[in-house]
This record gives C-alpha cells, structure tokens and sequence, in this order.
C-alpha cells in the first residue's frame, strides 16, 4: 500500500517572544525543555543601519502558547530578563538563519 501525501501544509507555530541576549536565550531553552515544550528559534536578520532589537524570537506551537508564557513570565520575574512577548503567528520559513 502507497501513503498518500496530500500538497496540504500546517502550520500552527506562533512567535512567543523576542528575547535579546543569549543568556535569556539560554534560561528559556532550558525552561521549555524542562516543562517539554516543544520550541523552535528564529533568528533576527540584522541590517548594518538598524539597531538592535532583539537577538531571537522563540516560537512555539498554537496548543502550548499560555503555558510557554506563563513559564518565561515567570523566569522573567525571577531572573530579572526584559522579553517582549509578540504572540503572532508565525510565516512559516521567514527570517530563520
């Protein structure tokens, strides 16, 4: 028996937050990891003549969106990091590397 493949593509990856240095980066990974949220990165394009926003943005699937938030609000609290959640979906294929 073949598998049918159908031209279908899902995507229900939301942009959690923009996180600006890699220790933050780092404290959340670990985070998400810990609680077994799935998570993918995307990186910021950085032109010469911007100023830097933010190193990453930290996405994650549609189902987990309130308990990654609550996680990283949390972290936030506790180790004093500056995130900016985005909460949006995300174009799947933009911005990564």
């Amino acid at each position: 028996m073949q598998t049918l493949y159908t031209e279908l593509k899902v995507n229900n990856e939301y942009e959690l937050c923009e996180v600006p240095d890699e220790e933050s980066k780092a404290a959340i990974e670990k985070a998400l990891l810990n609680h077994r949220i799935s998570y993918f990165i995307k990186w910021q394009k950085q032109s010469i003549f911007s100023r830097k926003k933010g190193l990453c943005v930290i996405c994650v699937n549609e189902s987990a969106i309130e308990e990654a938030e609550a996680i990283i609000t949390q972290l936030c609290d506790e180790m004093g990091f500056q995130v900016r959640f985005l909460i949006k979906h995300s174009s799947a294929g933009d911005d990564l590397f």
